[in-house]
């Protein structure tokens, strides 16, 4: 069975939490990136591992260096659409998990068979 896979938000799971990422953005996208580090191996309570983490980034946060544990998905456009085509391509056969609380992006990838969680089930 193939790896499941977690597709993460980072604008939305960013912006979910008013600590003054603002400020500076690509450093919370960053901060973000190495806090899902863990989850490759470890999973999440209902995702048991290893799961392969992908990060939609978008806009100042493109720019982030990648590191290994964690996929950079960077965006040339808009985030949502970026992430409904990574679901579209790479969803089909294996287990998909949407991290956002866009409800529109939530409507998009579960038409397409994903599952989606809020930005509160992943480290931040």
């Amino acid at each position: 069975m193939a790896v499941p896979l977690l597709v993460v938000d980072a604008a939305n799971v960013v912006g979910s939490k008013p600590d003054g990422w603002w400020r500076d953005r690509a450093g919370a996208n960053a901060r973000l990136r190495d806090a899902l580090l863990p989850i490759g191996a470890s999973g999440l309570p209902d995702l048991p591992g290893p799961v392969e983490v992908v990060l939609v980034v978008e806009g100042r946060a493109r720019d982030i260096p990648a590191v290994d544990g964690v996929r950079l998905e960077r965006a040339t456009g808009s985030g949502d659409d970026a992430i409904v085509e990574l679901v579209a391509r790479e969803g089909r056969g294996r287990r998909l998990i949407v991290v956002t609380a866009d409800r529109g992006l939530r409507e998009r990838v579960t038409a397409l068979g994903a599952d989606v969680r809020g930005p509160g089930s992943v480290p931040r």
